[in-house]
């Protein structure tokens, strides 16, 4: 394991001499398109996208038991400083670099930000600097692997996951991102709409995620109720907030400015969430099951997982419409994996994944102007054809990767550690809430 983490000092180290070494002249002339209120809203938005993922360690630990906290937290949080040093490395220029056919970015045309600099780009972002567009594209990099880690949570090996979601990002996150996003990406020249993810976020980390459940097996604990329960739901209800918060700048940050496609993206996103969080509530009621923190919470994620890549180009009532929608077809999905002898830890693949493929089709449905409701099928046949590539190559690309993985790192924990937990076996800590401090009485 020693050698293992040598090897990847080293290469740590090696990204950051080559970075010393090559150090291209940035620009100092900076462009007249520079619009400073976009800038204002784009910095905003990029800080309330990095605050999801450690939103997103909260509301994945506190689903997870006790023992295993702190190990399904850092998985989240780890991908701040992996994805973050890959991304400047290679990433982004694999993203939006010079397109090769539309497949894929040249890995040199920004390699270690070579012209990422304080100049807008005429294609990615017309009146903010270029570094700040790729800033905020970052933090989509980073959530997407952090979403996965919900499925395979209290089993896996850190230093093998570490390993995947360097491999998911390149060969995975990173073409579906030029796909979609790149002006010459082909589902982009096909007129794929994908406001702020729902594609290249939701749908790959869910299908990653059914992957990873698969190809890793049931926990030791798996069905057994007693070792299933949550370990702490404030903490869930704390994610929740900090997601939902951060969601803001996730959607209406993707307008690129401060504009009023932006304020469209913020109404809808609220309003979709707000109505699939009800809907969860009341569908559960309906079925006999009470109230619940934990079904709340899910209820809202999932609206804003399915509004995701309609953001933009829906309106107000068809925004309630797919949060409503999405909440069903989503709570069902749960309740048929439950039923299955699949271990999707926390339901990723049902909420991420099937709330992804739930708001990309009604994307085709209700874009204004060029959707099925408006009376045009081009963008939605397009919209289904790229559903079936995107769920291809993401769910069989993530099973070779795991694969690939587990041949070079072992994925799975031992029988031993995971009963022990891997807090401890991992990571050498343990999460221990403090007894109250209680008098003679009994009373605290």
């Amino acid at each position: 394991m020693k050698t293992r983490y040598f090897i990847s000092f080293f290469v740590l180290a090696a990204i950051c001499c080559i970075g010393l070494i090559y150090n291209p002249e940035q620009a100092a002339v900076i462009s007249n398109n520079i619009n400073p209120a976009d800038i204002a809203w784009m910095l905003t938005a990029s800080g309330l996208v990095l605050l999801m993922t450690p939103g997103l360690s909260f509301f994945y630990g506190g689903m997870v038991s006790k023992k295993n906290i702190i190990s399904t937290m850092l998985q989240s949080f780890v991908a701040l400083g992996v994805i973050t040093v890959l991304y400047v490395f290679v990433g982004f220029s694999l993203c939006f670099g010079e397109s090769f056919h539309g497949l894929i970015g040249n890995p040199m045309t920004y390699f270690m930000f070579n012209h990422v600099d304080l100049n807008t780009n005429a294609l990615l972002s017309p009146t903010i600097p270029f570094l700040l567009f790729a800033i905020f594209q970052l933090k989509f990099a980073i959530i997407t692997p952090a979403l996965i880690t919900g499925s395979f949570a209290e089993r896996v090996k850190f230093n093998a996951y570490l390993l995947f979601i360097c491999l998911f990002s390149i060969f995975i996150y990173a073409p579906l991102a030029h796909w979609t996003w790149h002006p010459e990406g082909f589902l982009r020249q096909w007129g794929v709409l994908d406001f702020a993810g729902g594609t290249v976020v939701h749908m790959s980390a869910g299908y990653a995620a059914l992957a990873g459940a698969m190809i890793l097996g049931n926990r030791t604990s798996f069905g057994d109720s007693k070792h299933s329960e949550p370990a702490n739901i404030p903490f869930v209800i704390l994610g929740t907030g900090m997601l939902w918060f951060g969601w803001f700048g996730f959607n209406a940050g993707s307008s690129l400015g401060a504009n009023t496609t932006a304020v469209l993206a913020f109404a809808t996103t609220i309003i979709a969430s707000a109505s699939a969080m009800m809907t969860w509530v009341f569908f559960d009621a309906i079925r006999g099951k009470k109230v619940s923190a934990m079904g709340t919470c899910i209820g809202a994620v999932v609206g804003l997982v399915a509004i995701t890549p309609a953001a933009g180009f829906v309106t107000i009532p068809h925004a309630l419409f797919i949060g409503f929608a999405s909440s069903i077809i989503s709570n069902l999905a749960v309740r048929a994996k439950n039923k299955s002898n699949l271990d999707d830890t926390l339901d990723v693949f049902p909420c991420h994944g099937i709330g992804g493929i739930s708001g990309m089709i009604m994307t085709g449905i209700f874009a204004k102007g060029v959707g099925l409701y408006y009376g045009h099928t081009t963008t939605f046949f397009y919209h289904m054809v790229a559903l079936v590539i995107v769920s291809l190559y993401t769910f069989f690309g993530s099973y070779i990767l795991y694969k690939i993985t587990d041949k070079i790192v072992p994925l799975r924990v031992s029988l031993q550690d995971e009963i022990d937990g891997l807090d401890f076996t991992q990571h050498g800590e343990t999460y221990k809430l403090k007894k109250p401090v209680t008098n003679g009485n009994g009373n605290s």
